[in-house]
């Protein structure tokens, strides 16, 4: 029996429908009063359990009777202020399903980790699994949190636990454009007249949930797989974006100086409309910069092809034209 945790979540949620293609069974963990609308349609083919991953006990319960974990819980942002919220979910939260999992005999972990767990060095253009981290200014708390709960899941892996780690890259997705990579989309939509010089490491969703799914039954072992498509200059990716929108597409480039400012102004509006920044201090240090990760290793091991970026904006792009107002 295949557990999986966050299943209510962007990704988890993926994982899930995946899981009920290749009808696989497979249970869904989630907390109490969880939102699960991302899988509305195919509730009847879910078998839920409740738990919190910041409650070691109902964790372990829920648990029970489970084989395989595919661990993709986690609070995805690069806001500094919610950084004691960050660390807990992301790195007690796997400490917390690790010693559970172990409790249960579970025989196969896949954790989600993310290509920010891999660090990155001053003036570094191409990262591939062999990476060290390295304490440094470009590292986000976010990062930070991702690379701490690695050495939670390889402490398991120490202990007996079968795992792999998965490190994608910004996933997008057809979702809430208000949450992770959608913003990108609704910045656009909102005919947004700024953009930062720089390039986005993207990988689609739904080769993120392959991936994971067909790594459950794999005999790859104690080792990591960056999943990322490729990169594309913010620029390049707003034009797609807007042309498909059709919208006008930012057109004013940002220097340092007016990042920085940027970034100060979105805290300001991010805290009055009680959204997440698109811009904070962390990553706008990452403005000017540029640099690819490796995915040769995930590519060989499955003989995978990514989706091209045309198909996951399209996807993207269609999901949000049928769902939102022309207006």
């Amino acid at each position: 029996m295949i557990a999986v945790t966050g299943a209510n979540g962007l990704l988890g949620s993926f994982i899930v429908r995946q899981l009920v293609y290749t009808k696989q069974p497979f249970i869904a963990i989630k907390r109490k009063d969880s939102d699960i609308h991302l899988l509305y349609d195919i509730t009847q083919h879910i078998t839920w359990r409740e738990a919190d991953i910041l409650d070691p006990v109902s964790f372990e319960e829920a648990l029970q009777g489970v084989t395989q974990v595919i661990h993709c819980a986690a609070m995805v942002s690069f806001n500094p202020a919610h950084e004691r919220k960050i660390m807990d979910i992301n790195v007690i939260g796997t400490r917390n399903t690790i010693n559970a999992s172990l409790a249960n005999n579970v025989k196969r972990f896949v954790y989600i980790s993310s290509v920010a767990a891999l660090g990155r060095q001053k003036d570094q253009s191409f990262i591939d699994e062999t990476n060290k981290w390295i304490d440094s200014p470009q590292n986000t708390v976010y990062a930070k949190s991702k690379y701490y709960a690695e050495l939670e899941v390889f402490r398991g892996n120490e202990e007996g636990l079968n795992t792999v780690i998965l490190n994608p890259s910004v996933i997008l997705a057809a979702a809430d454009w208000n949450k992770s990579s959608g913003q990108i989309f609704k910045y656009v939509w909102d005919e947004r007249s700024f953009y930062i010089d720089s390039y986005l490491n993207y990988v689609d969703v739904r080769d993120v949930a392959d991936i994971a799914v067909k790594l459950l039954n794999h005999s790859a072992s104690n080792e990591r797989f960056i999943v990322s498509a490729g990169n594309i200059s913010i620029v390049e990716l707003f034009s797609s974006i807007a042309r498909r929108f059709n919208k006008k597409q930012p057109t004013i480039k940002l220097n340092r100086n007016l990042v920085q400012f940027a970034a100060f102004t979105e805290n300001i509006r991010a805290k009055l409309s009680g959204s997440e920044p698109l811009i904070t201090k962390e990553t706008a240090r990452l403005a000017g910069t540029r640099f690819a990760y490796n995915n040769n290793k995930i590519t060989r091991l499955l003989d995978f092809s990514f989706k091209p970026i045309d198909d996951s904006v399209s996807w993207c792009c269609d999901y949000y034209l049928k769902h939102h107002d022309k207006k």
